[in-house]
């Protein structure tokens, strides 16, 4: 029961003191060593929560160690094994946590560990198969220890042992297991010690793009060898030469040049990593991907190498590796709600190499796909970057891994083109904000005045209208129904002025398309009042689909109706004049209906409200804006910046300068 009130109590500062000063240190201590069942329990958490003090470290020592050690790896009782693993976490994360050591000058860090770990070689085993308990408490507590264990190996490790403990502990599964964690439910009782390991993550990426590849160590030459190995180099039949060196060794691999080590230096050991990942993965796909991109000519084909390293500086730049630190998780502690978690997680991380792999062939397809030759490198380099934005940096938190690799092997290259130039445009847009929005006003009046004189173009061609009436029906359709019969043919056509339509009623088509002097009707447009007719306007174009008729019953319904005011009789006194209809006209097609009714209201000065011109104004306008997008970088500022004016220094008369800024 003492043991039991005094784990509550023992985190007051004051309190803690006054039981030190009692002597309680040492016979807490005892109870650890030798006590069983709940009073076990309690006198671990409350020399757990000492240490959290930064207390009590007099009275560590290697038995404590040693204890604690053995009860994670043989004692089944959660309650236990939280406060075992709490003592750990202390014990590990001391020179990283405290501030003074205080009196404690025995062994911190994971070195503390190691006697007690080389008794109880399954200790890092336990320690992750906890990773799946249904304990989220335990699972907190064995993740913590994880953190603390990685953090002392990446940044207390003298001796570089590093980078074997934490393949130790990945062949164990830990990555596997943080990532469940990461997409489960489990987030508000995980949060800090996930964070924590998705930061300490980053740090590891870090580190290893921070080794630079250098063939003086024999990792590093043994996994050079094993990529040239695995591309299946030829073998000379000739004795003689098979100590001759190769002179495309690397090149035929994908660099561009024969120091491979060199060629590393963006990327470092993490890009080597990646790449020889992604040939142990399938070295016989690997091999037919270089048999094929060397049958092709030196400037067609893929540098599969650089091309991996490229991927690998963009998947860094993706997750922002760069700007990581061990206390990430710390800029985290104050998020409270979902949606904050949602995006503060990012369990992708934790699958870098098959995100890696998945990204490189997707790469390879791009490249087959759009015929790329050398100089086109870095324009694939920046559609695989923007692919990989989309599909990795916009993926929710619970989206699996395998569908993300499905979606970079399969998205298309025309919508992956589509998204480019979204993001392409949302950069514009936010570096230079008002000046965009006026080059965009700008090119939609160009488009306006362009579409203007292609409707107006084809009215100046003449089209063939047919003459219709209403009659009623006698056998097609319900009887009694109204419908529209041609009783003719009308030809109408704009003067080359402009000024004047001009029309003639046929009683059918003709082989030819009348002349103007053929036209005996005409109608002066400055007489023409309004233009108005049936056809849909594109405010209304969207929901009209579903409201239709039969195309034959919509196009002969379709009208066209120019009304005007007759011309003033002067034999006549004046009186009010009235509007009336001065020609009716039925276009056959969707088409020659926008192209007559928006051509005769931009003739009258007015705006188009067919949803086809409509949309020809916005293509046109998009393409424009495309165009300029494509041609001019948003650091450039000629206002600033002009370009210089060439000189005319040996150039005679008849040459200029064409200059295209």
């Amino acid at each position: 029961m003492a043991v039991f009130k005094l784990q509550s109590n023992i985190g007051d500062p004051s309190f803690a003191e006054r039981f030190i000063a009692q002597g309680g240190l040492s016979k807490l201590r005892a109870l650890a060593l030798t006590a069983t069942g709940n009073t076990l329990a309690y006198s671990l958490t409350s020399f757990s929560r000492l240490l959290e003090l930064d207390k009590g470290w007099d009275y560590v020592n290697g038995d404590l160690i040693s204890r604690v050690v053995e009860l994670i790896v043989t004692h089944p009782l959660v309650n236990i094994l939280r406060g075992a693993m709490s003592i750990l976490v202390s014990i590990v994360s001391h020179p990283h946590m405290s501030s003074a050591h205080g009196s404690y000058t025995g062994p911190f860090g994971f070195r503390a560990l190691k006697p007690a770990i080389s008794t109880h070689p399954q200790f890092l085993e336990m320690l992750v198969s906890r990773l799946s308990s249904a304990d989220h408490a335990l699972c907190a507590n064995s993740l913590q220890l994880i953190n603390s264990l990685m953090r002392d190996a990446i940044t207390n490790d003298a001796d570089n042992e590093w980078p074997r403990f934490i393949k130790r502990l990945q062949d164990l599964g830990v990555i596997k297991a943080v990532f469940i964690l990461m997409q489960s439910s489990a987030l508000q009782d995980l949060a800090q010690p996930l964070l924590e390991f998705q930061a300490l993550t980053k740090v590891l990426l870090r580190r290893w793009r921070d080794v630079k590849v250098d063939l003086e160590m024999k990792e590093h030459r043994i996994a050079l060898k094993g990529l040239h190995l695995a591309s299946a180099p030829e073998r000379s039949s000739d004795p003689s030469a098979k100590s001759k060196h190769n002179p495309e060794k690397w090149r035929r691999l994908g660099f561009e040049t024969e120091s491979p080590a060199w060629e590393f230096g963006e990327v470092g050991f993490l890009g080597m990593m990646d790449l020889t990942d992604f040939v142990r993965k399938d070295e016989d796909g690997f091999r037919k991907v270089l048999l094929e991109q060397n049958a092709k000519t030196p400037d067609s084909r893929c540098p599969l190498a650089r091309a991996s390293i490229t991927v690998t500086l963009i998947l860094y730049h993706q997750f922002g590796v760069s700007n990581s630190t061990i206390d990430d998780a710390k800029t985290y502690a104050v998020l409270e709600s979902r949606t904050n978690y949602e995006r503060a997680f990012r369990p992708l991380l934790l699958q870098w190499s098959r995100l890696h792999t998945a990204a490189l062939s997707a790469f390879l397809r791009l490249w087959i796909e759009t015929d790329a030759a050398t100089e086109d490198f870095d324009k694939v380099a920046e559609l695989v970057r923007v692919l990989i934005y989309h599909v990795v940096g916009q993926a929710p938190r619970t989206k699996e891994v395998t569908d993300v690799e499905e979606e970079l092997t399969c998205f298309e290259y025309l919508r992956l083109r589509d998204l480019q130039m979204e993001i392409l445009e949302t950069t514009y847009e936010s570096a230079w904000g008002n000046h965009l929005k006026h080059v965009r006003e700008e090119l939609k009046t160009e488009a306006l005045q362009f579409v203007k004189e292609q409707r107006i173009r084809c009215l100046l061609h003449g089209t063939w209208f047919p003459v219709s009436a209403a009659g009623r029906s006698e056998d097609g359709g319900k009887r009694g129904e109204k419908v529209v019969v041609s009783t003719g043919w009308r030809y109408v056509r704009l003067s080359h002025n402009r000024r004047y339509l001009h029309y003639c009623d046929y009683e059918m088509e003709t082989a030819y398309e009348p002349k103007l002097e053929e036209l005996p009707e005409k109608i002066d447009l400055s007489i023409v009042s309004s233009v108005v007719s049936n056809v849909v306007p594109a405010s209304l174009d969207s929901r009209s689909s579903s409201n239709t008729l039969t195309q034959s019953s919509k196009l002969a319904s379709t009208k066209i109706t120019i009304h005007g005011y007759p011309p003033p009789d002067t034999s006549i006194s004046p009186a009010p004049q009235r509007e009336m209809v001065l020609l009716t006209l039925h276009p056959q097609t969707h088409s020659v209906a926008s192209e007559w009714l928006d051509g005769l209201l931009m003739l009258l000065n007015q705006q188009p409200i067919t949803s086809e011109t409509n949309k020809l104004i916005n293509l046109v306008t998009n393409y424009g804006l495309k165009i300029r997008l494509l041609n001019v970088r948003y650091t450039d500022d000629f206002h600033t910046n002009p370009p210089s004016l060439p000189g005319r220094e040996g150039v005679d008369d008849d040459y200029y300068y064409s200059l295209f800024v």
